[in-house]
């Protein structure tokens, strides 16, 4: 029962960023538990790979997992499903990169194609403009997890499997298109894979190191 309540106040205190110090004492103020509960509290998320924790004179150092954060990033979200209904569009900007050229071979594929037209409502061209954001928006991007995204499904067509993914709805130039993330994927979170319509490159006249703004739109509204 003190599993979010508990990373949720680890957080404010910023064990996110980097590791805190707090022993059993401080932290049952936090929790409004007796300290034998708060020590014990402690213990439980460690050993269920929620925080990472050393031992030190006075208490303990204290950092929440990547375990942990996903938690607290589901818990966000659930509570923006609740109350959230004018949250803004989020712009990031970067400048567009040659890829890897994979993304024509994967997006013809008509297990793919099928989900894109339905979900997306337009037939992409076969191919992606990648784009590397910027420093300021590629921490920006994180914000992306909190957005109710679209899920691809994998599929096999009989000779081997492929593997499922998400898109956000996007705009760049008024053109309605979206980024594409694999549930696996080798690329960096500051690297974009972005699908349209059309050929972005050419439409819009782009050469690798021009910027652009990428909209990437949400669903969810927040007041």
């Amino acid at each position: 029962m003190y599993t979010t309540t508990s990373l949720k106040e680890l957080a404010l205190l910023g064990a996110i960023e980097k590791p805190v110090k707090i022993s059993s004492t401080e932290f049952m103020h936090h929790i409004s538990a007796s300290s034998k509960t708060a020590a014990r509290v402690l213990k439980q998320l460690e050993d269920d790979g929620y925080i990472s924790r050393q031992l030190v004179a006075g208490g303990q150092m204290v950092h929440l997992t990547e375990v942990g954060v996903d938690l607290l990033k589901k818990e966000y979200a659930d509570y923006q499903q609740i109350f959230c209904k004018d949250h803004p569009d989020l712009d990031l900007y970067g400048v567009v990169i040659t890829g890897l050229g994979e993304g024509q071979y994967y997006i013809a594929k008509d297990g793919y194609m099928s989900q894109f037209r339905d979900k997306l409502d337009f037939k992409p061209f076969p191919g992606t403009l990648n784009v590397r954001l910027n420093d300021e928006s590629a921490q920006l991007r994180d914000n992306m997890d909190f957005m109710e995204p679209l899920t691809i499904h994998g599929f096999n067509d009989g000779e081997r499997s492929f593997g499922g993914g998400k898109c956000y709805p996007v705009e760049i130039e008024g053109i309605k298109s979206a980024v594409i993330i694999p549930d696996r994927t080798h690329y960096p979170a500051d690297l974009l894979e972005i699908i349209a319509p059309l050929k972005l490159r050419e439409t819009l006249k782009l050469n690798d190191g021009d910027e652009v703004k990428i909209v990437v739109k949400n669903p969810q509204k927040c007041n």
